[in-house]
């Protein structure tokens, strides 16, 4: 989708709003000299912002609690790359499950696809952690210290005064516990809520390492939040440049209406009998934005669908005494009253690629056993001849507890004929819950038995809870 031209439309309201005076200045957060422009957003109230502030503090909630409830006895998300597991919701993934992993990750990665081709950005604004945590709790602290936006612009453009100073020093300082509190909960994605309390009460020399990489995040936290803010959105983020790529003329998008608000201008009794649109080129929709873009200029790269735009306007809208919907969800072939369609091609194939991997992952976990058996050869000579003219296999189970509860289990052989298994260490092996260990079987069977060097042995493992699994390997001996 074409991205609309440099060369934007002034603003009247230029204390007020960011606004590009040349065609160098491409980005709204910075000047034609390279300096930031620091972005001021009004707040507007509207049914969109009641919603959004609705889904922001359960997401918030939901951000903060899934480290620390436990769903099947562990995290509902943990990530523990130094132990290779993974869990999700009650589903435990090792490094076994190769396969199911990357069908989540190409379900997840189609998923964003086919959900911005139907809704645009609608994740980014409405539920990504870095619109929810700046719109929804750093944002409103910042009102609450600093006073509304005309106020803190005219504030941080004056030199430093007390009143500066003590309010700029208490945002920051709430500000660093948030930053801290937010880069505790991500660390405990990665480590589990019980292991980063006993990190946190013991001794900083015990476990400097973690300390140094909490220093680290929470540092990077409040450099987001407190200084780079919505660059994240327009600069950072790769999605915004997928989009392009990813959106067509049906997708739906937050976009303003010009067959209906052109030609814009201001009303008065001199232009009376002049035919104008609805706009009345107040910059509303402009001051609101969060990224300082005006979308009256079309779909553009920094829009994040935060819907502040749609709230302005339509205030706007019912003070002047004309109907909502000057800027609202819509598409483009909407809004030039074109045909607008749900199903497309690239719709139904993104669609149909996405129902094929859920099915695909849905299969896999459901045939997923409760233990996870692998059987290798040893390293060495692949088998022995001992004096008493029998045969000797190194082998190597793998067993893996996939269950929440502890078991045992124990090997035997159902195949070939007069074999023996010498298995080292005690018997029944022990097995907590997701551990994983390994158990090396001297396999002895008589030379007779080799066809052509060759002999399929099979495997039976016996399960404490009753489970029964036979696995197959195939020996070698002499020919």
């Amino acid at each position: 989708m074409a991205e609309p031209p440099h060369s934007r439309t002034p603003i009247i309201d230029r204390n007020s709003a960011p606004v590009l005076d040349s065609p160098e200045e491409v980005l709204t957060t910075m000047t034609s000299d390279g300096k930031r422009r620091w972005m001021y957003p009004v707040k507007s109230k509207g049914r969109f912002l009641n919603r959004r502030r609705v889904v922001g503090f359960v997401l918030v909630l939901v951000y903060l609690l899934m480290p620390v409830i436990k769903i099947g006895g562990k995290p509902g998300i943990l990530l523990d790359f130094a132990h290779r597991e993974f869990a999700i919701l009650g589903m435990v993934f090792y490094p076994t499950d190769t396969l199911l992993l990357m069908f989540f990750m190409i379900g997840t990665l189609l998923s964003v696809i086919l959900f911005t081709a139907l809704l645009g950005r609608v994740w980014c604004g409405w539920g990504c952690p870095q619109t929810v945590y700046l719109e929804f709790v750093f944002r409103p602290i910042e009102r609450l210290i600093e006073g509304k936006e005309n106020v803190r612009r005219r504030r941080d453009n004056g030199p430093w005064t007390f009143d500066k100073v003590w309010r700029k020093t208490l945002k920051l300082s709430i500000y660093l516990i948030i930053s801290l509190a937010l880069a505790h909960t991500f660390v405990a994605y990665f480590v589990g809520w019980s292991n980063l309390l006993s990190w946190v009460t013991s001794s900083p020399s015990e476990h400097s390492g973690f300390f140094f990489m909490m220093a680290i995040t929470t540092g990077l936290i409040m450099f987001d939040f407190t200084v780079f803010r919505e660059q994240m959105c327009t600069i950072a983020c790769p999605y915004a440049r997928m989009q392009s790529v990813l959106l067509d003329p049906d997708s739906l998008i937050v976009s303003y209406d010009p067959t209906r608000g052109e030609p814009r201008g201001k009303r008065s009794k001199k232009n009376a009998n002049v035919k104008q649109g609805d706009c009345i080129d107040c910059g509303a929709c402009v001051r609101t934005c969060t990224t300082g873009i005006d979308i009256r200029e079309g779909l553009q790269m920094e829009c994040i669908a935060c819907t502040q735009c749609i709230d302005a306007c339509d205030t706007i809208m019912d003070r002047i005494g004309l109907p909502y919907g000057l800027i609202r969800y819509t598409s483009e072939n909407a809004i030039f009253r074109k045909k607008a369609r749900i199903l497309r091609v690239r719709t139904v194939i993104y669609a149909l690629l996405f129902v094929g991997m859920a099915t695909a992952l849905t299969i896999l976990i459901s045939s997923r056993g409760s233990y996870d058996i692998n059987v290798g050869r040893s390293v060495g000579d692949p088998y022995m001849v001992l004096p008493d003219n029998t045969v000797a296999n190194r082998l190597r189970f793998r067993v893996r507890n996939q269950t929440p509860n502890a078991t045992s289990f124990n090997i035997s052989a159902s195949a070939p004929d007069s074999v023996e298994l010498r298995i080292v260490g005690a018997t029944p092996i022990e097995l907590a819950s997701a551990e994983m260990k390994r158990v090396e079987v001297w396999v002895v069977i008589p030379q007779s038995a080799f066809d052509d060097g060759e002999q399929e042995g099979r495997f039976v493992l016996e399960f404490s809870d009753g489970v029964e699994e036979e696995v197959s390997f195939v020996l070698l001996g002499p020919k």
